[in-house]
Order: structure tokens, then C-alpha cells, then sequence
């Protein structure tokens, strides 16, 4: 996990929002099925992987849409 925070400490605070929505949308049918709250291992890998999925979606948006023609 210091890899995954150690990336993100160089992302700008808004595009983290960003990540953290996706990355909710992503895990949460995923972690419906186990019990609340809980961390198992289940649990947390599903986080990390909700986590690289966000990650990999705002890349492709980067890709597309570089950041000189996006209007911040």
C-alpha cells in the first residue's frame, strides 16, 4: 500500500475526489456482499482493486482529453 499513497500524494486534491467517487462507484456492489465495515482481506482487496480501476479510468480521460484542452 505505500506504493498506491506514495503515487497519490503527487495528485492535485481535486482529481483525488475524483478518484475517490470512482473508486466508491466501483467497490460498492463489490462490498455490499460482505459484512459492513468489517476489514477482511476480501474487503481491502476490493478497495485496492476499486482504487486501480479509478486510477486507470482517469488516465484514459487524460489520455483523451489532455490536460491543456480540458477547461479547468
Amino acid at each position: 500500500m505505500q506504493g498506491e499513497s506514495a503515487k497519490l500524494s503527487s495528485v492535485d486534491e481535486g482529481r483525488k475526489r475524483v478518484l475517490l467517487i470512482a473508486a466508491s462507484i466501483l467497490a460498492a456492489r463489490k462490498l455490499a456482499q460482505y459484512d459492513g465495515g468489517v476489514k477482511v482481506p476480501a474487503t481491502i482487496c476490493a478497495i485496492a482493486d476499486a482504487i486501480r480501476w479509478a486510477e486507470e479510468i482517469m488516465n484514459e480521460i487524460d489520455r483523451r482529453w489532455p490536460r491543456g484542452l480540458r477547461r479547468e
